[in-house]
């Protein structure tokens, strides 16, 4: 059995976790420890990182690997590769890749089950967000099974915009075969909605983004998911997607509880400004860290890291360090439905861990090491 020791994030108290591949014991540390311990980070939307683009279907297992390492560093143990509209073809294909990836690779250990976003969203400009008008779609619960047929049944969480007829029977046949289904990319009216929740589904994907800029100040699609206890909502943290505003009503409408952070990542995350690719589109990272599409102003996914993120749930949430942290991992277990994950740091739970400094002042975070599963995977 391997101990660790450090100031439990939640809790402020020093504690020492046996572990080997679970968590076997929680105790109070003799000595107050100089680093703190939280739960590892759960990021259940991520599409690349690193330079490197899970909507490839040739992206090379070398360079996957090297992404995830590159994740571990930020803090991050388990994650849902994501993948958004596209053809057919290549979004079966870009899902068999990653699935390879989870299988072969070490590192693959990390990458718990994919999120598919896409590609039954509105075609509306606005909601649509970055994705390809031409491959927008309606809900086909056959094209789920041939995503689950590629990834041997790894699909944990979809992205879909309600107001397709087809929806309600959609979210009830993939909530019964233990599909997440998440609301966003949507221009829906409020019984739409309600349908939607009715047959299952259970989240907001980044509430307050993919929609139109101008809507009307009531009814609209923001308000009715806020609105709905039913729904818990991600939020993109990067100080970009959001002003501080709404981020801090959007968290005061689903309570600590019922919010989850997400960095909804692309190829840029992690590198140098300049083009990267996002599925079949050109992407630019400018110099104040935007990631749009080529040549445009429409925002293409985050080059956020999720250590950032915790730092930004203080800095513009004013939420507590031990509130930010649930928000990066059991919250976002509990919503994309990670197993092992859910509790916390607490027995029989998988032994993810982050040690990190703490600045209460700055609220500044600094990864020190990262396990996942018992075993260090990155380490300053």
């Amino acid at each position: 059995m391997t101990i660790c020791s450090g100031i439990d994030a939640s809790t402020g108290l020093g504690i020492e976790i046996g572990f080997e591949q679970t968590i076997s014991s929680v105790r109070v540390a003799a000595e107050r420890p100089s680093r703190w311990i939280a739960p590892g980070w759960v990021d259940i939307q991520v599409n690349g990182f690193a330079g490197v683009d899970y909507n490839s279907p040739v992206a090379p297992p070398d360079e996957i690997a090297r992404s995830v390492q590159a994740l571990y560093a930020t803090g991050i143990t388990r994650f849902y590769p994501t993948v958004i509209t596209g053809a057919p073809e290549d979004m079966a294909a870009s899902l068999r890749n990653l699935a390879r990836a989870k299988e072969t690779l070490e590192e693959g250990a990390a990458m718990d089950g994919f999120h598919v976003e896409g590609p039954h969203i509105s075609p509306d400009d606005g909601p649509r967000g970055a994705h390809p008008k031409r491959w927008v779609r309606p809900p086909d619960i056959d094209e789920l099974h041939r995503w689950q047929d590629a990834t041997g049944g790894r699909i944990r969480l979809v992205t879909i915009a309600p107001e397709w007829p087809q929806a309600p029977r959609y979210i009830e046949a993939a909530v019964a075969e233990n599909v997440v289904v998440s609301i966003g990319h949507t221009a829906a009216e409020a019984p739409h909605i309600a349908e939607a929740v009715n047959a299952g589904a259970t989240m907001s994907t980044h509430i307050g983004n993919g929609a139109h800029s101008m809507l009307r100040r009531h009814p609209n699609y923001i308000w009715e998911q806020l609105a709905e206890d039913r729904l818990r909502a991600s939020f993109i943290v990067d100080g970009i997607h959001l002003p501080k505003s709404f981020l801090k009503v959007g968290l005061r409408a689903k309570g600590v509880d019922r919010a989850v952070l997400v960095t909804d990542a692309t190829s840029p995350a992690g590198c140098a400004p300049g083009r990267y690719r996002l599925g079949e589109q050109d992407v630019d990272l400018t110099p104040d860290n935007r990631v749009v599409l080529a040549g445009q102003d429409r925002l293409a996914g985050s080059a956020l890291r999720m250590d950032r993120g915790v730092e930004n749930l203080m800095r513009l949430g004013d939420l507590s360090l031990a509130d930010a942290v649930r928000l990066a991992t059991v919250n976002a277990a509990r919503a994309g439905q990670v197993p092992g994950r859910e509790a916390g740091l607490a027995i029989g739970q998988r032994a993810d861990f982050v040690l990190f400094d703490f600045d209460p002042d700055t609220k500044r975070i600094e990864v020190n090491a990262t396990y996942v599963g018992g075993r260090k995977v990155w380490s300053l």
